[in-house]
């Protein structure tokens, strides 16, 4: 058992071999199992097209988001982390996703990390999600890029010292708030839209800092040919921590999120109503 209770997560009390895993299991990268999911996008591609026409940037990335925010809603289990040999429940939705300064290959990658309201309507996600996008391409650095640029200051033995310290402090719930709320590998799922640059999904690995378990890497909409009609189709390549959750649970929540992305936009929210 943890010594004190986190913030961001209670204790979710297990048996058996769920309880055992983390024991067998220590490590976020020997406990990821990777898999993938190919999405219909043909309807909600058709709605990104139209609200571009008005002038809205809006693509597939913005649509996923939100469905993710609702699934984790509705399946709460997959809103799990690990931390130390206890398994929690996290007690926010919180997506974390990269952004590029800009199109160059000498640009700078920053991660933004927002929490989600699931209650909240399309137009709000929209709003949330585009202040995080904002303030990655913005010059001035976000709370993440001033610690970081402290830390690399410091001889390479001080930091791997500091970053063993934290990693024990983490696992015993002693890591203070001010370092962990604003950290994007503390998240519900962090999500690497390569679709934005031109590039086809990837498997991604999982970091042993943080407590994120999954990774969700979107790829490029393309068309290809089913039952001779072209559709528009987009791979997600995941990696996911199975201390969480059995794989069962997560393919059933996938497929909740497939059939909330290809009903698009006849989704029970009413999203196409929500934007203006």
């Amino acid at each position: 058992m943890p010594w004190f209770r986190r913030f961001d997560g209670d204790v979710v009390r297990t048996t058996g071999t769920r309880a055992i895993m983390p024991f067998l299991i220590p490590t976020r990268a020997g406990a990821t199992v990777f898999f993938e999911q190919e999405l219909d996008v043909t309807r909600a591609q058709a709605f990104c097209e139209a609200r571009r026409a008005t002038g809205q940037k809006l693509t597939i990335f913005h649509l996923y988001t939100y469905c993710v925010v609702k699934v984790l809603a509705e399946r709460p289990r997959l809103n799990r982390f690990t931390s130390g040999s206890s398994l929690y429940q996290r007690k926010e939705i919180e997506l974390s996703f990269s952004a590029k300064k800009s199109l160059s290959d000498d640009a700078a990658m920053v991660a933004i990390k927002r929490r989600f309201d699931p209650s909240a309507d399309f137009a709000s996600h929209l709003e949330r999600l585009g202040g995080g996008v904002k303030e990655g391409r913005s010059n001035e650095k976000n709370q993440t890029d001033k610690e970081l640029s402290i830390l690399l200051r410091l001889p390479s033995f001080l930091l791997r010292g500091l970053i063993g310290l934290a990693r024990w402090l983490d696992a015993r719930n002693l890591l203070p708030k001010a370092l962990i709320e604003s950290d994007p590998l503390y998240c519900s799922v962090f999500v690497a839209n390569l679709g934005s640059v031109g590039l086809d999904a990837v498997y991604h690995h999982l970091y042993e800092w943080g407590n994120c378990p999954i990774f969700a890497a979107l790829g490029r909409v393309r068309e290809v040919e089913r039952g001779g009609e072209l559709r528009k189709v987009c791979t997600v390549k995941y990696a996911f921590d199975e201390r969480i959750e059995d794989g069962l649970y997560c393919a059933r929540s996938l497929e909740l999120l497939r059939e909330r992305l290809e009903a698009w936009p006849d989704d029970t929210d009413g999203p196409a109503t929500a934007v203006s």
